[in-house]
């Protein structure tokens, strides 16, 4: 049995890790706050860009754009979606094991990754799979004209036919206790995104719709990654705090065991006291 020392010290070095872990939750609910609120503000440009789209596109009998082309899947851009810390639960180990499941099964002949966030390069750096770029900052200061500068790269990967087709693997944020691993393609944009919606007649477009539909294609994607990116990043901040929480009622729980155990040894020790001083007295007694 330990001596009440050692349980001592486990006692505080308990209080110490509940402390962190308190504080982490915390910090880790004012930021969940912070990203869900820019999520609700960005959805109201995403239903108006989606809804021009659609109005658009019903104007454009013949749709052409390198982004709308599609061809067989021989080469594949693999966007891997990590947070750059840990204490956050299974979030990014849910992620690199769809990944890691996607290239075990095969499903695309030939894969190269894009790598955002630290854990994906310490993950795959020494997997020998084609790296075509790292973003290992952008999860850290997630910025739009950074989540702008990844489309851009991933669109000219595909635009110059160097990758057929373009999936992201993220967390998809829900709710605090629901976020998912999401496999998502980004392109070649799929023609039913644009919908069917017939354009109303009184809507006049200029230049012409073709030209309209041409410039808002590229934002449509822009839009995308900032939006998987934000899904990502809240998804993070709700797994460390969900995470934190669970890690604080653990280390509440090991003190009051601790603090259990520390009782008993030290009535364990004062009734071996008391016995030696009336076993002894009895021996003075009996002289």
């Amino acid at each position: 049995m330990p001596s009440r020392l050692d349980l001592r010290r486990r006692i505080r070095s308990v209080k110490a890790t509940e402390q962190i872990t308190k504080a982490m939750k915390m910090v880790a609910a004012a930021r969940l706050r912070r990203w869900q609120a820019r999520i609700l503000e960005a959805r109201p440009y995403a239903e108006e860009l989606a809804l021009v789209l659609r109005r658009v596109a019903a104007k454009v009998p013949e749709r052409r754009h390198p982004l709308l082309q599609v061809r067989p899947e021989e080469r594949v851009a693999l966007v891997v979606v990590t947070g750059d810390k840990g204490l956050c639960g299974a979030f990014n180990a849910n992620v690199l094991r769809e990944v890691s499941t996607i290239l075990e099964q095969r499903r695309f002949p030939e894969v190269e990754l894009t790598l955002v966030g630290r854990k994906g390069l310490e993950y795959f750096r020494h997997k020998g799979i084609p790296l075509a770029s790292q973003h290992l900052e952008l999860m850290g200061r997630l910025t739009p004209e950074g989540a702008y500068a990844l489309s851009r790269e991933l669109r000219e990967t595909f635009e110059s036919g160097r990758v057929d087709a373009v999936y992201v693997v993220y967390t998809h944020f829900k709710s605090l206790l629901q976020q998912r691993v999401q496999v998502e393609k980004l392109l070649p944009i799929e023609r039913e995104q644009l919908g069917g919606e017939n354009g109303e007649a009184s809507v006049l477009f200029e230049p012409t719709p073709q030209a309209i539909l041409h410039a808002l294609l590229p934002r449509h994607v822009d839009f995308q990654v900032w939006r998987i990116l934000l899904d990502s990043v809240t998804a993070e901040h709700a797994a460390r705090m969900v995470a934190m929480d669970a890690a604080s009622k653990n280390a509440s729980e090991m003190i009051d065991r601790l603090t259990l155990t520390y009782n008993r040894v030290r009535q364990a020790t004062i009734t071996k006291e008391l016995i030696e001083i009336v076993s002894g007295a009895a021996a003075l007694g009996g002289r």
